[in-house]
């Protein structure tokens, strides 16, 4: 990979894993979606980790679940994809910087439109909270990153999933661990958020690809034909 606009942000040796890992991914949040729409208090499954509304996370802890939470703020999101859209363009890596941003607004897009289908409520009506659109929009920053970094290394199948499953996780795992402990979420909702991340962010990417490419193999016949033409005159 050399950072030049052709390069795919979505690596092939890596799609078809990531492929089954997004389609799973979606099924997982459809079942959750219908297992807990309308409900507004916690599931089994949400008292296997914690009661989500005790709120009982105390200092440091509450600062460092707070610090999280800010990466999920407008604030605090707009930040990150500053930073990686201005180092992809450092890169001149176009295609990238364009992936970076679409992929975090699909992911959060997608929690926006699928929160009023499932109703789920925490902390009164007014308060949708399946699926969490903090822990997408992490979960997502960290798949972008991973998958920019897999493609430009140049890894392996093995190394790249790894590298770029392990991120996804454990920045999800850190936003859900923060919208739980701040009773902002329930459990489940931080696991529809993670899913939500990683069953569109594949398919932005592969969406991404397959535009620029088509855009480069238009703008290139076009030169070609306009050199043609040259040479007849």
């Amino acid at each position: 990979m050399t950072g030049r606009p052709a390069s795919p942000v979505l690596p092939s040796s890596l799609r078809p894993w990531l492929g089954s890992v997004a389609a799973l991914a979606a099924l997982v949040v459809v079942v959750l979606g219908v297992m807990y729409a309308g409900h507004s208090q916690s599931g089994t499954v949400d008292r296997w980790f914690v009661q989500p509304t005790a709120d009982s996370v105390r200092p440091p802890w509450r600062y460092a679940a707070l610090a999280t939470d800010f990466l999920g703020e407008p604030a605090g999101a707009a930040v990150l994809v500053l930073a990686a859209v201005t180092g992809c363009l450092l890169l001149r890596w176009l295609r990238a910087a364009v992936f970076v941003g679409a992929a975090v607004c699909v992911a959060v897009g997608a929690t926006m439109l699928i929160k009023p289908l499932v109703g789920r409520t925490i902390h009164g009506a007014d308060n949708l909270s399946y699926p969490s659109g903090h822990t997408a929009f992490l979960t997502a920053y960290a798949l972008v990153v991973a998958l920019l970094v897999t493609g430009r290394l140049g890894l392996g199948r093995a190394a790249g999933v790894s590298l770029v499953l392990t991120a996804a996780l454990v920045a999800g795992a850190a936003m859900g661990w923060a919208q739980v402990a701040l009773s902002a979420h329930y459990p489940t909702d931080a696991l529809g958020g993670l899913c939500a991340a990683l069953a569109v962010v594949p398919v932005t990417a592969w969406l991404v690809d397959r535009t620029a490419d088509r855009t480069t193999d238009r703008a290139e016949r076009r030169v070609a034909g306009a050199g043609h033409r040259q040479a007849r005159r």
